[in-house]
């Protein structure tokens, strides 16, 4: 349900927006717009002479006879109509192409601005209905300049100017005729107040219809492996349903003004007919001015139909601009300190100093975490699902600060310097791989865009991915699918392996990154990552022991706390140790390392347990 306060329009907020939009964009467009004005107030003028000529049509042609004005009143009227031709083509092409680029303009500034954004925001907004929104909603600024523009300089022009032909020609008919600009102006006020309220959630609903949609087609295989279909039909359906109501009230409300104007303009002209006929036919008035007055009244229904109607336009378009612009006045919760220098990485060692984070108030992930990772040397974080290991990596990337504590990178605050030169010295690779649209050597080349042909080759090389990248259509220029699904789990892992190689970072952070590999791939991946990690601060997190037992220090997590930390040989040392007991059961087992954990990890006291239900766990 949408916020009630968001469905209903201030009086003055159609002006506070366009007045926003032009002056971000109007210094750009200025020339633009003033060539269409040109050419709408053209279009104006010279459907006000059409109405004005067709007195002297009557009366000196048609009455007086006069041939000598047959030449000069057609010419006229050719090169009214020709002006009246190109001006409309000069208008339509003009306002197309700057609509387009306003289009262009604020697609690039919204992602721009969605790239500024913490992870927070990602977090809360579905990906598919934030796309269908944007998609929706980008087109309500060209259409609110075009809208006013068009009903400013050709509309709202063009009736005047018929509005002064007609009085000119017959004071008294116009009285007549202008009657029905009360009622019309009291019907708009009147629509337009029960439309404000449903156009809003039109929108939303819409949003949440593209959004569902594309999330199904992209969890396609999901669907059908667990059968979901009729399920997701019968919750598609009433979606559809719900966004076919709101559109056909929308339709319904905006629509009533058609046949109310068409009534009172069928009143205003039978009026002006049956009194201009009275006079005709007793006063024997010339008819010229009466068929110039018809003229000119039959030509101003129109734009005046359409001045009416614009602000149903402009009521669409100010929710479609006021949404766009909610993403836009959206303030970064994670910015730079002012002044925050870049990030110098000199050896690359890596300390968290009692580190506190929590994603919810309610919800405490890690507790007062404190560690180093050695510069040069690989430091390995294992640990149950949950006990917050991809959250150190979150939070060194800073895609969250912390609540406590701080993370240093060679004695400087991660929090004091810029993100963008801590990212720069971070080689990433995340335990769900993904990958853009483009072909296989660029999403490699995202890890550095001045890496050459010959740097990407070496890294696919070593991170096991050249062979069957060759083997590929088009090899490395192979285009693949949405986030790579014409390529499997492991040579999806393995290319982003590439991409992090391809950095050159002198930090190097592996969240589970073999973890989609098989047995063979991951051995020949190892010896890559060995190469690749010397020299290098490398923090891994694994769930194999094949990825655990060669690092130079092994830090054990339990719900968020620190409780073991060294070498492989010195943990297996304690034989009561979580890592110890790990150790035998996937020796013993084979089972992999995050079934083991959970039963290595279990507590060995009552007070434990009750100090697990404090923290909201369960005995």
């Amino acid at each position: 349900m949408a916020d009630r306060s968001k469905s209903r329009t201030d009086p003055g907020e159609i002006v506070a927006v366009i007045r926003r939009i032009i002056s971000e964009n109007g210094r750009e467009y200025a020339w633009h717009y003033a060539g269409a004005v040109l050419c709408l107030v053209s279009i104006a003028a010279t459907t006000a002479f059409a109405a004005w000529v067709m007195r002297d049509v009557v009366d000196e042609i048609f009455y007086r006879q006069r041939s000598d004005l047959i030449v000069l009143i057609c010419v006229a009227i050719i090169a009214a109509f020709a002006i009246r031709g190109m001006a409309t083509y000069g208008q339509s092409v003009i306002l197309a192409k700057v609509g387009n680029n306003l289009v262009a303009r604020y697609q690039k500034r919204i992602f721009d601005h969605l790239m500024k954004l913490d992870i927070g925001f990602f977090t809360e907004m579905r990906s598919g209905r934030l796309a269908a929104q944007i998609n929706q909603n980008v087109g309500g600024i060209r259409d609110l300049l075009g809208t006013t523009l068009t009903a400013i300089a050709r509309d709202l022009v063009s009736l005047v100017a018929l509005v002064a032909v007609m009085i000119i020609q017959d004071p008294v008919l116009s009285m007549i005729a202008l009657l029905i600009g009360p009622p019309l102006v009291f019907t708009v006020n009147y629509l337009m107040r029960r439309l404000r309220g449903v156009t809003r959630q039109a929108v939303e609903i819409n949003s949440r219809l593209i959004g569902a949609m594309q999330e199904a087609t992209q969890g396609v295989a999901v669907v059908k492996a667990f059968t979901m279909e009729e399920q997701l039909s019968r919750r598609m359906s009433k979606l559809i349903a719900t966004a076919e109501v709101r559109s056909n009230k929308i339709a319904r409300v905006s629509e009533r003004l058609t046949p109310i104007a068409e009534m009172l303009a069928g009143f205003a002209i039978a009026g002006v007919i049956a009194y201009a006929g009275y006079r005709a036919t007793h006063g024997g008035q010339l008819p010229g001015a009466v068929f110039s007055f018809i003229t000119a009244l039959l030509l101003a229904y129109d734009p005046a139909r359409r001045l009416a109607r614009v602000q149903v336009g402009l009521e669409r378009s100010l929710v479609n601009a006021r949404m766009i612009y909610e993403i836009l006045d959206l303030e970064p919760q994670q910015g730079d300190e002012p002044g925050a220098p870049a990030l110098e990485v000199q050896k690359g060692e890596v300390r968290f100093n009692e580190v506190s984070f929590a994603y919810s108030e309610n919800l405490p992930v890690l507790y007062g975490v404190d560690f180093v990772a050695e510069a040069g040397k690989t430091t390995a974080i294992v640990g149950a699902s949950g006990a917050g290991k991809s959250t150190l990596t979150a939070l060194l990337e800073r895609f969250y600060d912390v609540d406590g504590g701080s993370i240093e990178i060679d004695g400087q605050d991660i929090s004091k310097v810029t993100k963008q030169s801590l990212r720069e010295q971070i080689a990433y690779v995340s335990q769900q791989p993904y990958l853009f649209e483009g072909t296989i050597r660029d999403n490699i080349r995202y890890g550095r865009e001045s890496a050459t042909d010959a740097e990407i080759e070496q890294a696919a090389q070593l991170a096991a991915a050249d062979e069957f990248i060759r083997q590929q259509p088009r090899g490395y220029d192979t285009l693949v699918g949405e986030n790579g699904v014409t390529l499997s789990g492991g040579q999806r892992q393995r290319i982003s392996i590439a991409r992090a190689i391809v950095r050159q970072a002198p930090i190097l952070l592996l969240d589970e990154a073999t973890s989609s590999l098989d047995n063979e791939s991951e051995a020949r991946v190892q010896d890559a990552l060995a190469t690749v990690m010397e020299g290098r601060t490398t923090i891994v997190i694994a769930h194999r022991l094949s990825t655990v037992v060669n690092a130079d220090r092994i830090v054990v997590l339990e719900q968020g706390r620190l409780v073991e930390e060294g070498t492989h040989q010195s943990l297996l040392a304690n034989p009561h140790g979580v890592y110890s007991r790990f150790h035998r059961l996937q020796s013993d087992k084979g089972l992999g390392l995050v079934n083991d954990i959970k039963k290595a990890a279990k507590p060995a006291s009552a007070q434990a347990r009750q100090a697990r239900i404090a923290r909201g766990g369960t005995a």
